[in-house]
């Protein structure tokens, strides 16, 4: 078990929740159903999927023992053909009020889960068994990138902060720490949004999320 100081936590899941909340709430509010950013998803599909991300994320740290092979069955629908696959729905007559409140609350359920967990305790993901400290990142990621993805179809400024950005490039990706340049940037380059100067777009990624076991 590695005793030192995680690099990504709860509270960092919690931190860039709120910050994403903040900034979504700006959004006029006939503007989610424009497509978010380069995804083929709707603004208000996408920020279903993050809410569905943080979910699920939480539910597999519910358990005592997580499945290291396997998703939860539970199940899953869409409401078109081409839209995301989800667990999380959030009611319209909510408004996007209502579904930023849903992406809170499951930031908040993730957060508790993930301070409960034993740190040496690992769960399924498709890029490899994690453990709390590797799924607070993957969160993160999710918020940070997919709140891009919402700004530019919301037509709002998304700007997060570059440590944390430092923090989950170091923890999942790497394969890419010989990248010199803004982490943000840098980040959006990892996950396939933009290309760099000297780098083209991406048009496979992943991240590595695999405990080490050192």
């Amino acid at each position: 078990m590695r005793s030192v100081e995680p690099l990504v936590g709860g509270e960092d899941v919690r931190r860039v929740v709120a910050l994403a909340v903040d900034a979504l709430r700006d959004a006029d509010a006939h503007a989610w159903e424009a497509k978010a950013g380069t995804l083929e998803w709707t603004c208000w599909e996408t920020l279903e999927h993050l809410a569905d991300d943080l979910f699920t994320y939480a539910a597999r740290f519910g358990l005592a023992k997580p499945p290291t092979s396997g998703l939860l069955p539970f199940r899953t629908s869409s409401d078109r053909s081409g839209g995301p696959a989800n667990v999380i729905f959030a009611d319209r007559a909510g408004g996007a009020e209502g579904l930023l409140t849903i992406v809170e609350a499951c930031g908040g359920l993730l957060v508790s889960v993930l301070r409960a967990a034993p740190s040496d305790t690992v769960a399924y993901h498709v890029f490899g068994a994690s453990d709390p400290e590797g799924f607070a990142a993957m969160a993160v990621v999710e918020v940070l990138v997919h709140t891009h993805d919402l700004a530019q179809g919301l037509d709002l400024e998304w700007s997060p902060p570059r440590e944390l950005c430092e923090r989950v490039l170091k923890r999942l990706f790497p394969h890419h720490a010989a990248v010199d340049g803004d982490a943000w940037e840098i980040l959006l380059w990892a996950t396939g949004r933009i290309a760099l100067p000297d780098r083209p777009r991406l048009t496979e990624w992943r991240w590595y999320g695999t405990r080490d076991a050192s």
